[in-house]
């Protein structure tokens, strides 16, 4: 690793080799052990005389920022070091206002609890490994031997292909290559369509209770985040605000209810966007895990003219694989291809070839149906558990990856604090709600099936 050093300020070189230096090691730049260039050779790398390098050594070899070691070279010391943060008021930057500083939980962030109810996880030993292993080292080897070329902001063809194909028979859905646009996940989709339709004020209605990370999007762009409420046929279009540009929703699977919308309301609500100038964002994030009854028709079939129905692989996959993508009406092709560019440019070619093969070899088909298997005996068996404690109130549910329970009396944010400690994680139900509506979320994609009944157990005990 090259060395790049300051020699700015005033005083002899060697004066300024030797701050220089001593900054680096003292900051961490330069680390325990690491080995120093010859004299002479950092001497003319940075344009000064060797005897200005080898007295600046010399003097930090004395005071024991440096050893020198016959035959082997000059070392940095283990010395304490570390870097020297700012203070804060001091600092003339700020976020602009309205901006919510509150970070998000990541699950890598945490130990793996336990009994490990929470949401949003799939069970990584159920995905095919070595299958998908194959298939993106197969496609790194045959861009490796390619020209280097930047790749199509609208995602590989051959993907935006097997997409198309896939959703014609997983969802009955009619679309061809030209209507898919892939992302890196739901966030970039929701991001880039934010971009192109909502303007600073315009008002974004979301369902309330929903899902955080769409609202504090939507909110970072400038829009009014307004909450609709939620209920046992899905969002109540009644309660929409007039003025809303978009509409976000997830009628499939309601997050975190779990209930889907009725066909009923699925039309009254393309009926409400058509009669103003309002758009539908769809997220169908997890329906591919149904347990009984057969989904309904998507609200893109519905008013393909009106809806950006947005889906992802992190669910049906892994989150790292980190892909998703969006059916965009013809209106909205140009627009939203050049958000994509001017935002980070592509996504993986690679990943995206790999997914590709593994949609249209039947893989995805394949490992879905086994997923589905396995996460219907955990849906099960949590249901039953939650249905034996008379505090709570079972939200019916028939896909995806969690089950939610409303708690009759109190305040469930003690519970799940009291749950941690006993070595259960489950989500609390208020933090996707502004109301912080009492009651859980139990995921079950990344809970062990064979400690189910004893973490619920537990739970019980708690509660």
């Amino acid at each position: 690793m090259d060395l790049v050093i300051s020699l700015d300020g005033s005083g002899e070189k060697s004066v300024r080799v030797y701050r220089a230096l001593r900054a680096a090691i003292e900051d961490g730049r330069l680390p325990a052990g690491h080995r120093l260039p010859a004299s002479r050779v950092f001497a003319a790398e940075l344009g000064v005389a060797r005897g200005s390098v080898a007295a600046a050594y010399e003097r930090l070899v004395a005071e024991g920022y440096l050893t020198a070691r016959v035959g082997r070279g000059t070392f940095v010391a283990p010395v304490r070091t570390g870097s020297r943060p700012r203070r804060a008021s001091g600092d003339p930057l700020r976020p602009r206002a309205g901006w919510d500083l509150r970070p998000l939980p990541v699950s890598s962030d945490e130990a793996k609890p336990r009994y490990d109810f929470r949401t949003g996880i799939p069970d990584a030993q159920l995905f095919p490994f070595d299958t998908w292993r194959r298939l993106v080292a197969a496609e790194v080897r045959l861009r490796a031997n390619s020209p280097g070329t930047y790749a199509d902001p609208a995602g590989q063809p051959a993907l935006r292909a097997a997409i198309a194909r896939y959703l014609g028979v997983s969802r009955s859905i009619g679309v061809t290559p030209a209507d898919v646009l892939v992302t890196n996940g739901t966030q970039q989709a929701l991001d880039l369509i934010a971009r192109v339709l909502v303007r600073p004020g315009d008002v974004v209605a979301v369902e309330e209770p929903g899902y955080p990370p769409a609202r504090r999007l939507f909110g970072s762009l400038g829009a009014r985040v307004a909450g609709v409420p939620v209920d046992e046929e899905g969002l109540v279009v009644g309660a929409l605000p007039d003025r809303a540009r978009l509409v976000y929703a997830t009628p499939s699977h309601q997050f975190p209810l779990g209930r889907p919308m009725s066909l009923a309301r699925r039309h009254a609500l393309i009926d409400w966007a058509r009669r103003r100038p309002a758009a539908i964002v769809e997220d169908d994030y997890d329906s591919e895990f149904r347990f009984s009854s057969r989904p309904l028709e998507p609200l893109y079939a519905l008013g393909p003219e009106r809806v950006l129905y947005v889906g992802t692989f992190s669910k049906t996959m892994l989150p790292t694989v980190r892909t998703g993508f969006v059916l965009v009406p013809p209106s909205l092709r140009e627009a939203l291809v050049a958000a994509r560019q001017v935002t980070d440019g592509f996504g993986p070619a690679a990943v995206q070839a790999a997914l590709a093969r593994f949609i249209e070899d039947g893989e995805l088909a394949r490992h879905v149906r086994r997923a589905t298997r396995s996460y219907a005996v955990r849906h099960a068996a949590i249901v039953a558990r939650l249905s034996d404690m008379s505090q709570l109130n079972v939200v019916p549910s028939a896909a995806g990856l969690h089950v939610t329970a409303f708690l009759a009396d109190g305040d469930s944010a003690p519970v799940v604090a009291a749950a941690a400690r006993a070595g259960v994680a489950v989500d609390d139900l208020g933090i996707y709600s502004e109301t912080r509506t009492p009651g859980f979320v139990f995921g079950f994609g990344a809970v062990d099936p064979a400690l189910i009944d004893e973490g619920l157990h537990r739970f019980r005990m708690v509660l």
